[in-house]
């Protein structure tokens, strides 16, 4: 690989910056972790740390969000499942942070505040910028080196992905190692047909990747669900009511054009669950009316993509289908996930929600490769260069060069 690993590196009592996502899902009514696949993904590399003074940094949700919160429950269930005391400190990078960073002793492990309690960190830089914001400079002085092991936001360039690797030594942690060798394994095997099935909310960032994705072969079928499935139906003039959701008209629109100039590569729902009274109803989608939230696909929805599942080569499915956390709204999700479990194809399942999903539903073994990653591994699929990963690659260039 073209990035260094924990074993290129002297790991005794350094004080290590260690970028790690633990963006978890949040139950909105509880505002507790109702999903800890991610929290316990970074074990592996916090372990492999255990002569050095850790320093955890992640962020969670983003600004304005309901799963934007502190990181107080993630040390807390990070200390359950590894078996060791984790040191909070409220702070990111004031004097409380920087005081506790200073203090850590060899196999002390702090974890910082969420990380998006600074404005930089909701920002995209240059790694040259990156590297001159107050987070960076701040902080970058009292670690001897950085291990990057957030693979769900390698497509982002926040100061924490690629500042801190542009001024210090830096390595990939255990899970950036694995999914850089796994996917370049599957992507030299994969074989067509493609299907790729998308959920989720994140609408921008998977308009964006699913051209991606058609312009390099990899998308011969796009089955839509969740929110960028809404999204489609109302381009296609099957949903009449606003959807209610940023920049609406401009996301439509986006969507409205890739279904004219790729017609026979989208398939929506045809049948959805919404919430009435309290009760799971499954409603055609012409009859939606103008005040119904959907939840969930319905059954002759599943069954429809369940076609191009069975037919399918290699299968790539980002995103939950519905609201699978409430058990009336999870028949999508299961159903889908269980088809591509048992299907003959190639199997690729990403986005933290869907990896809870598995686990939940004792899939997890059938899948040829999971991963935590969303947007970050559409990307990586299309060939697309991911910010974080070529700050590593850049770092392993200071570093031999040497």
């Amino acid at each position: 690989m073209n990035i260094l690993t924990l074993d290129d590196f002297d790991l005794k009592d350094k004080t290590v910056f260690l970028r790690v996502d633990m963006n978890c899902p949040i139950d909105p009514d509880t505002m507790e972790i109702s999903g800890t696949k991610r929290i316990e993904e970074t074990i592996e590399t916090i372990n492999a740390l255990k002569n050095s003074k850790t320093v955890v940094a992640s962020h969670q949700g983003r600004v304005g969000n309901k799963d934007y919160t502190g990181m107080d429950k993630h040390a807390e269930m990070l200390e359950e499942i590894l078996g060791r005391k984790i040191k909070y400190v409220e702070d990111v990078i004031g004097e409380s942070a920087r005081k506790e960073i200073k203090n850590l002793k060899s196999g002390e492990i702090l974890m910082l505040d969420n990380l998006r309690l600074c404005a930089e960190e909701n920002y995209e830089f240059t790694p040259s910028d990156a590297a001159k914001t107050i987070m960076v400079t701040r902080l970058a002085p009292l670690f001897d080196l950085c291990v990057l092991d957030s693979f769900p936001s390698a497509h982002r360039a926040h100061p924490s992905l690629v500042g801190f690797s542009h001024v210090l030594p830096a390595c990939a942690g255990k899970i950036v190692e694995r999914e850089v060798r796994k996917l370049n394994e599957i992507m030299t095997v994969a074989k067509a047909p493609h299907v790729i099935v998308l959920g989720g909310s994140k609408v921008s960032d998977r308009l964006e990747a699913i051209k991606a994705l058609i312009k390099n072969g990899r998308a011969d079928h796009v089955l839509l669900t969740g929110l960028i499935g809404n999204v489609f139906m109302r381009a296609q003039g099957r949903i009449k009511a606003p959807l209610g959701i940023k920049r609406e008209e401009d996301v439509v629109a986006k969507a409205h054009t890739l279904i004219g100039e790729y017609p026979d590569i989208f398939s929506t729902p045809v049948d959805v669950a919404i919430d009435r009274d309290g009760s799971r109803v499954e409603v055609d989608v012409r009859d939606l009316g103008k005040d119904d939230q959907i939840y969930d696909l319905g059954p002759k929805t599943v069954e429809y993509y369940n076609k191009f599942i069975a037919g399918a080569g290699t299968v790539f499915i980002s995103g939950p289908p519905g609201f699978f956390e409430k058990e009336e709204f999870s028949y999508g999700t299961r159903s889908l996930l269980e088809r591509v479990a048992n299907s003959m194809a190639t199997t690729i399942v990403s986005g933290g929600h869907l990896t809870s999903a598995l686990k939940k539903y004792g899939l997890a073994q059938k899948i040829t490769h999971i991963s935590t990653a969303g947007g970050a591994l559409v990307l990586y699929l299309t060939g697309q260069k991911l910010p974080m990963i070529q700050s590593l690659e850049e770092a392993a260039k200071r570093h031999r060069s040497k």
